[in-house]
């Protein structure tokens, strides 16, 4: 994996990427909130060889600092779009996870003719009509309340609470120790993060997904509404729901091989659609 870099008018974003060739499928793995490029290590490590793949430090995430919180969802989704014209892709298929998720369905609103495939982990639908008021208020205030708990208490809560697994769980202390000594930065991250994607819903858009979609959730997920929101959005829409057994939030961790072979899946039809078409 060569790391690259993309300057935005906020900050710089880093990112890493294995390209073969632009004629097969590119996987693009979002990390969530707070979490940075090492989420998706088991699953780089098992499709480089496979596709092309990308993974990035989202903005204001690991390397991606210093970079200023004056954007919003839809400029994420923008400059995600911008690395990949950098990279020449024209076969993205999103893997995002919790707030990864989010990105991929603004990237869909956008540019809908441009994504192959989407693979929602644990993640959960951005349609205004899926959430309360009373959901949307608290998503806008959650800054302070991160600034109000202990370091050591947020540490524990940020792992034991996003994993089951002991792999899952030490890969998330490690990546929150990356903030240690900075709980400002930390609640900052996350405060912007959850207001940025209350106000995308409020923009009440239809983020429709319109290629081969899937979406994974972990059965012990117990992260917000997460099962509630993914039951519900396989109702209204059909995309197929993949429950992830023993697996929490970050099922991808938890349950790996579990979760490669679902993306595998949905990037073999993908590709099918693709050789079809031509």
């Amino acid at each position: 994996m060569q790391e690259k870099t993309y300057a935005t008018p906020s900050g710089t974003i880093h990112y890493w990427v294995h390209m073969a060739t632009a004629d097969i499928a590119t996987l693009a793995f979002l990390p969530g909130l707070t979490a940075d490029h090492r989420l998706f290590e088991k699953q780089i490590e098992y499709f480089k060889n496979r596709y092309n793949v990308l993974v990035w430090d989202p903005p204001g995430h690991g390397a991606s600092w210093p970079f200023q919180f004056d954007f919003d969802l839809m400029d994420k989704a923008k400059w995600l779009n911008g690395i990949f014209e950098q990279e020449k892709i024209t076969k993205p298929v999103i893997a995002g996870q919790s707030m990864g998720g989010y990105v991929g369905q603004a990237y869909a609103e956008l540019y809908p003719e441009s994504l192959k495939g989407f693979v929602s982990i644990d993640s959960a639908p951005l349609q205004r009509k899926y959430v309360t008021g009373m959901e949307l208020w608290l998503l806008k205030r959650m800054e302070p309340v991160y600034l109000h708990y202990p370091w050591k208490s947020l540490l524990k809560s940020g792992t034991k609470g996003v994993a089951v697994s002991e792999y899952g769980r030490k890969l998330m202390y490690e990546m929150m120790m990356g903030y240690d000594g900075d709980k400002k930065r930390y609640s900052r991250i996350a405060g912007h993060g959850f207001r940025i994607l209350a106000n995308a819903m409020e923009m009440d858009l239809s983020y429709e997904i319109k290629c081969p979609a899937l979406l994974i959730c972990g059965e012990k997920d117990h992260a917000g509404s997460c099962i509630r929101y993914n039951k519900a959005w396989h109702k209204s829409t059909g995309i197929p729901l993949e429950w992830i057994k023993d697996a929490g939030h970050n099922s991808n961790t938890d349950k790996p091989e579990t979760v490669n072979r679902l993306i595998e899946e949905l990037v073999e039809e993908v590709s099918l659609i693709t050789c079809v078409s031509k």
